[in-house]
């Protein structure tokens, strides 16, 4: 064996290499990636087995973990349509399935791969311009017209518009023949998917390999998304755009990938809401007013872009926005009708298409699509029925198929012959394609390497100096092994892609150069819909942390045995009323204190437990990812899995515990918001829905603890409920009194705990918010603010009684309201005339 801190043998490497591909039998009939028809390894693999063979099964182990942790830490994730759940945006989350063995793609042979691609986005990049232009290829014959407006994504409202068809992203799906030969399986121009889950699983392997990673030379990603950043940028006219993200929304399959991207670019991820047009252009309602959006780069369908032009049932789009796109107003990336190129029933053209366009020959193939809208090609299809593969020609789903690639060959006598009639009767809706044998490549499973099936989705940007395609891709491994397409569903891995070099690959970066920097400290325009998030994910946090402290103060005196006296029976009736009183405990005889404590930790069916809080805080903060960083979403993470109760409820020490932990998760979360986030307005948000809530739980234990029948126990509860009992203890010799206990958690403006301590705050947090009026007036978040901090100032904490606290406690609640209705979304029109400041 070898020593520690020493390579392995030699010998000790053959034979982990054997052991790695032991069983590894590539498919019959398919071309394999990992090993040639000899059965030797094709050479530009042999450095990566190389690395893996002198890294023992632990080894290997570990390293998958820190890719695994990262794919977890960092929320990565996406769904299967139809796992929605429109009241949890992370019911159906699905987290990502990385495979831990690159695709190895060698430099010379990408050249040819690239070099197709672009070729293809110019060919469908100038054939949208013709089809929404001149028209020019339908009137020669080349296309027919049923093929365009046939088609659902043949937007008829943007006919003649500039604007209507541009590409900016393109995407081909790959797969290789076995022969060897690359084919295009499939054009993405509407909205296309995968580049953010491409980085992703480049940062993820990056982590586990970064040594393999540098030796082998991997071309770099970052050139790619700078090269599409400065494609949009360049698309507008003014000189620093601001580019928007319009993304369906956090129930989106891919809504991950939007907020990633957008915090990766630096774009404003906006939803339809967020996004209202005022005098032929495009703004975003933010807390300032509105602010002028000059590009969108949608992630919705074109046809669900504008309610008022295009269909009527969306509530993605903006209304108006073809009528911005007509005027020249906006950029739309892709365009809104882009979509009309990504039909199946156009393959069978572009040969003859790209060479009257291109004057050449298409270097990427495609599998061979005859439209069965033609005569001919119909009654070929039909002839050869057994052998092929039937589509829908268009997006639209068509009768017998679901949205599914179908194999009639499969089918009974019957059900062919019921297939064939319905392509017969409408022809234009189908297509027939050769059947794909798909190239297989490495997955690790049981301590070796298998070949599964794999298809690769390769993406062009259009960038100032023309197409760029990223030197990498999306690729997605199929765990069965008779696969003929792949999509990213049951059963399907994602894996990253190396395109490696003969010499060391340049260091890019995304950050300006020196002499480009524009310095700024305001980070930008902060959307309603953001900030009204990040309102609420300050509050859901606090009523954890108040429900916490409660389950905390209950069992610690019931796990006091010692001092069963009735001030402690009180006390912990007390404390067992207000957990039921806000939702987080049952009530009932049958249920005891210890029972209650418990739910009021762990149960789902209680709205205010702290479980319960924290999914609402997890919840909100997954339509704001871009706005928070891996730390945070890992906290919350850490917080629902302490919380989760797994098997039998738990001890009264054990629930002791589990509070207490929680509650540290808590404060880091709240050091790291303190200390990392920068003061702009999104962390105001945040601290001003943190302050109000604690205000508002602080009256609550004070109203419930510190009346004047209250016991010293009580009084002493309500100390540890708001962490002030140090602070008292060093102020007074005496125990709890009433006078300076209210002192202490009402009006003590020194006490960060204290209710005047949080007025304070809001204070100065709400006096630095926008406004939106040019009058002189106060806005009403201003006043109450104001109000507030005066009747603390002035108030004394001998005359404070239940009644007194309520009040401060119902002016808190009226100030929450006062800043939703100023600064969040709250009717499908902002305040009209007192929007001002457009920009």
């Amino acid at each position: 064996m070898a020593l520690q801190g020493r390579s392995p043998s030699t010998r000790l490497r053959a034979e982990r290499r054997n052991a790695l591909l032991a069983d590894y039998r590539p498919l019959p009939g398919a071309y394999d990636e990992l090993m040639a028809p000899d059965g030797s390894v094709r050479p530009h693999w042999e450095p990566f087995l190389a690395e893996w063979s002198g890294l023992s099964q632990d080894e290997l182990g570990h390293r998958f973990g820190l890719a695994d942790r990262h794919v977890r830490d960092t929320g990565v994730s996406y769904r299967v349509h139809g796992d929605l759940d429109a009241s949890d945006p992370l019911a159906g989350e699905r987290s990502w399935p990385l495979n831990h063995v690159p695709l190895i793609i060698p430099g010379a042979e990408w050249q040819t791969i690239a070099a197709g691609v672009a070729q293809r986005a110019t060919l469908l990049s100038s054939l949208l311009g013709d089809i929404y232009g001149p028209g020019e290829m339908i009137a020669k014959g080349l296309l027919p017209a049923a093929v365009v407006t046939g088609s659902p994504d043949y937007l008829r409202p943007l006919q003649g518009t500039a604007n209507g068809g541009t590409l900016q992203l393109y995407a081909a799906d790959l797969g290789r023949g076995p022969d060897g030969r690359w084919w295009v399986l499939g054009d993405r121009t509407q909205a296309p998917s995968g580049a953010g889950y491409a980085l992703e699983n480049r940062l993820a392997l990056g982590r586990a390999f970064p040594d393999l990673f540098r030796t082998m030379n991997v071309e770099r990603l970052a050139s790619f998304f700078q090269g599409f950043r400065a494609g949009l940028a360049a698309s507008s006219r003014r000189v620093e755009p601001r580019i928007c993200l319009l993304t369906p929304g956090a129930l989106n399959e891919s809504y991950f990938e939007h907020a990633y991207l957008a915090r990766y670019l630096g774009f404003l991820l906006v939803e339809g809401g967020d996004l209202l047009m005022r005098d032929g252009r495009v703004h975003v309602r933010t807390i300032a007013g509105l602010k002028r959006a000059d590009v969108i780069w949608r992630r919705i369908d074109g046809d669900f872009s504008d309610p008022l032009e295009l269909n009527s049932a969306s509530a993605l789009g903006v209304a108006g926005l073809v009528q911005a796109v007509r005027q020249g107003n906006v950029q739309i990336a892709n365009g809104l009708g882009s979509g009309v190129v990504e039909a199946r029933a156009l393959m069978g053209f572009l040969p003859a298409l790209a060479e009257h366009i291109l004057g050449d020959e298409l270097i990427l193939p495609h599998i061979a699509t005859w439209w069965c809208g033609q005569q001919r090609a119909r009654s070929e299809v039909i002839d050869r029925l057994g052998e092929m593969s039937i589509s829908s020609a268009f997006r639209a789903s068509v009768d017998g198929l679901n949205g599914n690639t179908i194999l009639p060959g499969e089918f009974s006598p019957e059900a062919r012959s019921a297939l064939q009639a319905r392509i017969e009767a409408r022809g234009l809706d189908y297509v027939g394609q050769e059947i794909v044998r798909l190239s297989t490549m490495p997955v690790f499973q049981g301590g070796r390497l298998q070949p599964h099936p794999m298809t690769l989705r390769v993406f062009a940007a259009a960038t100032p100096d023309g197409w760029t395609v990223m030197p990498g891709g999306f690729c997605r491994i199929s765990e069965d092994a008779d696969a003929r397409a792949v999509t990213l569903g049951n059963g399907v891995r994602s894996s990253d892609v190396w395109i490696t070099s003969d010499k060391p690959v340049e260091q890019v970066t995304l950050l300006p150069s020196a002499d480009r920097i524009s310095i700024r400290r305001i980070i930008g325009t902060m959307p309603s819909r953001a900030a009204d998030n990040l309102f609420w994910l300050g509050r859901y946090l606090e009523r954890t942390e108040a429900t916490l402290r409660l389950v905390r103060a209950l069992l610690g005196r019931l796990i006091d045995a010692d001092d069963a006296t009735p001030e402690r029976a009180e006390t912990l009736r007390r404390l067992a009323n207000l957990l039921i009183a806000w939702g987080a405990a049952p009530t009932g005889k049958e249920h005891s204190t210890a029972s209650q404590a418990s739910d009021a930790l762990h149960s789902l069916d209680q709205y205010g437990s702290a479980l319960s809080s924290v999914r609402e805080a997890r919840r909100t903060a997954s339509v704001i990812r871009e706005r928070l960083s891996i730390d945070a979403w890992r906290l919350f993470g850490d917080l629902q899995r302490q919380l989760t109760l797994n098997g039998d409820k738990p001890s009264e020490g054990d629930a002791y515990e589990t509070a207490d932990t929680a509650l540290k998760t808590l404060a880091a979360f709240s050091g790291l918001s303190q200390e990392n986030m920068v003061r702009g307005a999104g962390w105001r948000f945040l601290d001003i829905g943190r302050r109000l809530e604690r205000g508002i739980a602080t009256c609550r234990f004070a109203r419930h603890f510190a009346d004047s029948s209250a016991p010293g126990d009580c009084l002493d509860a309500l100390l540890d409920l708001t962490d002030s009992q140090i602070t008292y203890r060093s102020r007074y010799l005496l125990g709890p009194a009433l006078a300076p206990v209210l002192d202490l958690v009402m009006l003590d403006p020194y006490n960060p705990r204290s209710v005047a301590f949080q007025i304070d705050r809001l204070d100065v947090e709400i006096a630095v918010l926008p406004t939106l009026s040019e009058d002189g007036m106060l806005e009403a978040p201003r006043r109450l603010a104001l109000k507030l901090a005066a009747e603390c100032r002035t108030a004394e904490a001998s005359r404070l009684d239940r009644t007194s606290i309520l009040l401060f406690e119902q002016l808190l609640m009226g100030l929450a309201s006062a800043v939703a209705d100023r600064y969040f979304l709250q009717n499908s029109e902002p305040e009209g005339s007192r929007m001002t400041g457009i920009a």
